[in-house]
């Protein structure tokens, strides 16, 4: 695999589904070369093929994982920060900690790991972007989800603490917040309950991957002097984390 000095290189954490995998395709597209993160090597091995990109393994809750992953990646303008995820439904006085603890370790110190470990390579590369998708659930809250809500309110602060420590620097700090997006997501929230999770989106025209993307792609490829700070992009049909106009 041929580079030149002039190469943007993108990390893409969770690239192996979702939101992950169109990005590195779409960033891919607009003349990025993409390192992919995932603990599905198969996967990554088979996108990075695609986009002629670099796969390589990485576990952001193993904080050994973090560090040989960063190892291999020399140089980096652009971190997109989306590997997370939901664990159950249950209430506050049902709560499993061993969900809570898989929710925090990927969502909160998984994204503090791998931001940590690249500030210094994407701040060197003298125009780094740091991406980082959350959820609207990082700025809202409903019944029976405070185990997310909270993991994703935590990594919205973290992310939005960086733009302050960083002014000056030659890095930007972007926050993606979506709503309903048709993605493997359920699925795990769900345990893999495939009908639970093909129910949240019934009745209206979710988010996909690519609309995702598209966003992403367009933050990262504005003016340098430009920082998109905060968004949060819902499908037309739904108005918050509990209000939905579905069809009957």
């Amino acid at each position: 695999m041929s580079t030149t000095p002039d190469t943007r290189w993108a990390v893409v954490t969770g690239a192996s589904s979702g939101i992950g995998a169109a990005t590195a395709r779409k960033l891919a597209a607009e003349g990025f070369r993409v390192v992919l993160g995932a603990r599905r090597v198969e996967r990554i091995n088979e996108l990075a093929s695609e986009i002629d990109g670099v796969a390589v393994a990485l576990d952001i809750t193993d904080p050994a994982s973090v560090e040989a992953f960063v190892e291999q990646v020399g140089t980096c303008h652009v971190l997109v920060n989306n590997a997370g995820g939901a664990k159950g439904l249950a209430k506050v006085a049902d709560a499993d900690e061993d969900d809570w603890r898989w929710m925090w370790e990927t969502n909160v110190l998984g994204t503090l790991r791998v931001t940590k470990a690249l500030l210094p390579k994407l701040v060197a590369s003298g125009d780094g972007h740091v991406v980082t998708v959350t959820s609207i659930a990082a700025t809202e809250i409903y019944d029976n989800g405070s185990g997310y809500t909270a993991a994703k309110h935590a990594q919205g602060a973290l992310h939005r603490t960086l733009r302050g420590e960083h002014l000056g620097e030659p890095v930007r700090f972007t926050e993606i917040a979506p709503g309903m997006v048709e993605t493997e997501f359920s699925e795990v929230r769900f345990g893999g309950d495939a009908e639970r999770a093909a129910a949240v989106y019934q009745g209206l025209t979710p988010l996909t991957a690519d609309d995702v993307a598209d966003v992403i792609a367009f933050a990262v490829t504005r003016p340098s002097h430009v920082n998109l700070d905060f968004i949060e992009m819902k499908p037309r049909a739904q108005a918050s984390a509990t209000r939905a106009h579905r069809q009957s």
